[in-house]
């Protein structure tokens, strides 16, 4: 039988059943090398009386025992203390003194427990032979005979191989968490290589040397640390290790010399034994057990599970924050550590009775998306600090940073932002990203509304898998009805994992209803989710896509209907745009500072030198609207609204044309647009105003007038002029005749 088959039985009225007999490899959630993990169904002990079990416990010599009633949580920690008791006694029969530890699980049947092991044969019988005797003994069969026969087989039984752990040569990370391991893995990894050094690392992609996958497929357990620091010629080795490695194998190596933990939120409960947030944590802390005494342990301040991890880390504590006064920040610096964080725009490094040391600004770190990727920002923190705890040089770590870029090459599948042509005309944005959980979902939805221009529209591509808790999928449809203008349910087949289509979609539906939201269409893949948001954007939408085991497609899609990949500098000037600010915002403020002809020749030099750039042009309209030349303002507001000036400013320079235009003497023309603007902002006190001008100049002062008392009294507050607004608007009624 492999280590990892089960021992299962039906079970079916069988007091005691082996569900499973587990060779852990390497470090776990029991102990700091190999073990075996025995799991066992006892229905028969929950059931049996109270008697009986403190019979039991006597011959077994267990001192205070309280078996409890049965089918009760104080027979179940009973139980594992009883199980714990019988396994040394085997053991020690068989001539090894144990070291053993027990656990409850979800269900009151069932515990856990293990052992160390040297030989593997000897460790897989032993565990095999726990469920006999347990059973022989409830059942009075000769618990004492059961008990030295196992001894006897287990004494017996082949010695086997040993563990197959790797001893690294070479210095290692170890990078863990629910959200940005892999991110943080190719970041790190990227430095290494900037660094010079031949840099391998494992992922859920697959083995990497030198950004070329070798391997493909999951490699983020065991054996993707074999694979990298077997690979010839490795001097750097990243390892990006998952819950799912950890709990079924163990680490794949004996030690590392940097661990990072980057945030443990809900995802993945329900299996493996693991029900709650506070359980996944401590499977995600095996690695900062094992980290080198004089090795770095990287962990997020932000997050109060991860920070706890630094009272069992074996090695110097590194913390990460996005805040500069986190109390997690102060407690490691105390205790002798380091910290990393954001101080002044800058990612800092701090140190004990010393000043930060400034590294590099946060908006010149592409990763971050211009500083709006705040989880970007902490997974930046949590390499940098892995790199320097490596030993790699500052300035390479810098340049790397600098370097890394959100796109095809670098970090493939995590907040790729494209330019999109519409269907419906002019550009739309679009984010492809993993986003497989809350905290992921969050963080997509986070850089979209970054993104997305004042006035336009958020539009999801909703999916998820099948092996979330139908808490966690109803609320990623609770958080996509919240922010998102638009949801369109995109599903995953190829991630169901024992859930139906239909049974998915319903959390999401359920999830979206309880904000009061619907989705718009439902999609069977993600290429046709991806094509269904582009059908819906306008211009200068955002379009978010939760992605998964179609990137390749999706990419190809993009590709196909024109789409381009963002640049950092893209990226920076949409980031800019969606504050309603432009790239040049500093030297436009010193250009509106000047009068008259400088100013205008100013703003001239700016439109020559970004041509298209439909702000500048609407910035040299102001300019020579101020120095007296409507004429030429004219032929420029008119220019800067055809090559899709946006809001705020397409709102100014419409008022400001209808102004030049009602100067010029172009009556009509000032006053159809004055109309079509007041359409779409009926508070703006200035169209008003210019209405009314316009009705006097065409000699009706009458109904101008009457345009601003409508006005005035509609948009007025007080508890007074409340009062007074039906006479008031009879008035101005009486002045149009």
């Amino acid at each position: 039988m492999s280590s990892a088959e089960s021992v299962d039985r039906d079970g079916a009225g069988d007091p005691v059943v082996v569900r499973e007999v587990r060779i852990l490899e390497g470090p776990n959630l029991y102990f700091p090398r190999p073990a075996v993990k025995v799991s066992l169904s006892l229905p028969g002990y929950q059931a049996a009386a109270q008697a009986q079990m403190r019979q039991l416990a006597e011959e077994l010599g267990l001192r205070r025992a309280a078996p409890g009633k049965p089918h009760t949580e104080q027979r179940h920690r009973f139980l594992v203390r009883l199980v714990s008791v019988v396994l040394r006694r085997v053991g020690a029969r068989a001539g090894s003194r144990l070291a053993v530890r027990g656990r409850t699980v979800a269900d009151l049947d069932d515990v856990v427990v293990a052992f160390p092991w040297r030989s593997r044969g000897r460790g897989q019988a032993l565990g095999e032979a726990l469920g006999e005797v347990l059973r022989a003994m409830l059942t009075g069969q000769g618990g004492e005979e059961a008990l030295a026969g196992a001894a006897d087989r287990v004494a017996a039984a082949e010695r086997g191989a040993p563990p197959a752990q790797l001893r690294p040569r070479i210095p290692v990370a170890s990078i863990t968490g629910t959200n940005g391991k892999t991110s943080t893995t190719r970041l790190l990894a990227h430095m290494g290589m900037t660094a010079g050094l031949r840099t391998g690392w494992s992922s859920t992609e697959g083995v990497f040397v030198q950004g070329e996958r070798v391997v493909s497929g999951d490699y983020s357990g065991p054996s993707g640390g074999r694979h990298v620091l077997t690979a010839p010629g490795v001097q750097l080795g990243i390892l990006e290790t998952a819950r799912g490695g950890l709990l079924l194998k163990g680490m794949g190596v004996v030690h590392n010399d940097v661990s990072v933990v980057t945030n443990v939120t809900a995802d993945h409960l329900g299996l493996h034994g693991v029900d709650t947030v506070d359980q996944l944590a401590e499977v995600k802390s095996i690695i900062t057990r094992v980290t080198r005494k004089e090795g770095w342990v990287v962990l997020n301040g932000d997050d109060p599970r991860v920070r706890a991890m630094a009272t069992q880390a074996s090695g110097r504590i590194w913390m990460f924050s996005l805040h500069p006064d986190s109390p997690a920040l102060r407690e490691a610096l105390d205790s002798g550590g380091r910290g990393i964080t954001v101080l002044d725009g800058d990612i800092v490094i701090l140190r004990r009775d010393a000043d930060p040391e400034r590294l590099v600004r946060v908006v010149d770190v592409p990763m971050t998306l211009s500083g709006l990727s705040e989880h970007n920002i902490a997974n930046a923190l949590a390499a940098t600090a892995a790199a320097l705890g490596l030993g790699l040089p500052r300035e390479h770590v810098v340049e790397g940073l600098r370097t890394f870029a959100p796109d095809l090459q670098h970090n493939p599948g995590r907040m790729n932002v494209w330019t999109v042509p519409l269907p419906a005309g002019g550009k739309g944005t679009v984010i492809v990203d993993l986003a497989h959980n809350e905290a992921g979902l969050d963080a997509l939805l986070t850089v979209a509304e970054g993104l997305r221009p004042p006035g336009s529209r958020v539009h999801l591509g909703l999916g998820g898998v099948g092996d979330r808790t139908d808490d966690i999928l109803v609320g990623l449809g609770e958080m996509a009805g919240r922010r998102a203008d638009r949801v369109e349910i995109t599903h995953k087949g190829h991630y169901l994992r024992g859930r139906t289509l239909e049974g998915l979609e319903a959390q999401f539906v359920q999830g979206l209803a309880n904000v009061g939201a619907v989705a718009a269409g439902v999609s069977a893949t993600e290429v046709e989710g991806l094509a269904a948001l582009v059908e819906h954007m306008a211009e200068g939408d955002v379009g978010a896509l939760m992605c998964h085991a179609e990137r390749p497609a999706v990419v190809q899609w993009l590709e196909e209907h024109g789409a381009t990949a963002d640049t950092p500098r893209q990226i920076r000037r949409k980031v800019i745009a969606a504050r309603g600010e432009h790239e040049l915002e500093s030297v436009l403020a010193a250009v509106a500072d000047q009068r008259g002809a400088d100013r205008v020749s100013a703003a001239r030099d700016l439109v020559e030198a970004h041509p298209g750039d439909p702000r500048l042009v609407y910035e040299l309209a102001s300019a020579l609207d101020a120095d007296g030349d409507e004429e030429s303002a004219v032929v420029h507001y008119r220019a800067a609204l055809a090559q899709g000036l946006r809001e705020p400013h397409r709102f100014r320079a419409q008022v400001q044309l209808a102004s030049s235009m009602r100067t010029l003497g172009q009556r009509a023309e000032a006053a159809e647009l004055l109309a079509e603007v007041a359409a779409s902002r009926p508070d703006s006190a200035a169209v008003a105003v210019l209405r009314a001008l316009l009705a006097a100049d065409e000699g009706h002062a009458e109904d101008g007038v009457a345009g601003l008392v409508d006005f005035v009294m509609t948009h007025a507050t007080g508890a007074d002029d409340v009062g007074y607004r039906p006479a008031m608007l009879a008035y101005a009624q009486a002045l149009r005749g």
